[in-house]
């Protein structure tokens, strides 16, 4: 899977420290946090028929993981969101859309990795481009990567941060393997979550989804697990091994940047019949008609 570029990005305005500004010439300084040591923090969000979907939650995540790295500043949620409905109209985006949210911890006097050189607040970007869901919904395979994710004795995964280097690593073994993306381990063996989604499956009629001990606990996991109840479907948070998502019925990844896509192979086992099953076609209708009728309203559609 390789995502391609869309013409209708091409014009792109993005928001740097509330600067609008084309994408040939929005500019982060070589100073930034970011730039010098990945310490920033950032959310991926979608926008819906003009609505951003749980906007709230991934604010106050953002925050969380702001807080943790001991941020001095942090822009209010009512800030971060004008910023992010200025550079929605400044592209005249009202649908099928993809928002990169990033705070850095801001621009250094000098270079160097100590908190006290930034004095000057955090940088906030906003990059929100024309995409739909990544993911092929016929279905995706994975591979399992040789990478770990690490535990909160290590990094905490509760810190949505800006250091993906694991994932890419990750990434890149699914690219040579031929696989579109890969499963990463905890540190103990279960699965965690893939490179760049968190993973569920099914056995039995029961949906399962592994414990987010190695990895963030997602917006959009979060929500299939609040549909899936509602819609009276057995479902478990736990331990998982490859063996036992080998052997489901069948398996889907979640993420804001695909939703939810149907896996029908691991490792070059095929899952279940190799076709998206039941219970992801059901789950996959239900997250549909939610984002359609909930979200934080940002931009007024035509």
């Amino acid at each position: 899977m390789l995502q391609t570029f869309d013409e209708r990005n091409r014009d792109l305005i993005v928001s740097v420290r509330g600067v609008l500004a084309h994408r040939s010439e929005a500019a982060v300084s070589p100073f930034d946090s970011a730039v010098q040591g990945g310490d920033a923090v950032w959310e991926g969000l979608r926008l819906y028929r003009g609505r951003i979907f749980r906007l709230t939650e991934h604010l106050a995540r953002l925050r969380r993981s702001a807080r943790a790295l001991a941020f001095t500043e942090i822009p209010s949620d009512e800030e971060i969101t004008e910023e992010i409905r200025r550079t929605l109209h400044a592209n005249g985006m009202t649908d099928g859309v993809h928002i990169r949210l990033t705070l850095t911890r801001g621009i250094k006097i000098t270079s160097g990795m100590d908190p006290r050189l930034n004095q000057s607040g955090p940088t906030l970007i906003v990059l929100a481009e024309h995409k739909s869901p990544v993911y092929d919904q016929s279905g995706i395979t994975l591979i399992t990567s040789s990478v770990r994710r690490a535990g909160p004795d290590v990094l905490d995964p509760k810190i949505h941060h800006n250091n993906l280097l694991t994932s890419i690593l990750a990434k890149i073994e699914a690219n040579v393997a031929g696989a579109d993306d890969a499963v990463l381990l905890d540190h103990r063996g279960f699965v965690a979550e893939t490179n760049a989604t968190h993973l569920f499956q099914v056995t039995g009629g029961v949906l399962g989804t592994p414990t987010a001990a190695a990895c963030p606990e997602g917006i959009t996991r979060a929500a299939v697990l609040e549909l899936a109840a509602g819609a009276g479907l057995p479902h478990q948070v736990g331990d998982y091994s490859l063996a036992q998502f080998y052997a489901a019925d069948e398996v889907f990844v979640t993420g804001t940047m695909g939703g939810l896509a149907p896996v029908t192979a691991v490792d070059g086992r095929t899952i279940g019949d190799g076709s998206p099953g039941p219970v992801t076609k059901r789950l996959t209708e239900l997250f549909a008609d939610l984002t359609a009728r909930s979200g934080t309203p940002v931009v007024h559609r035509p």
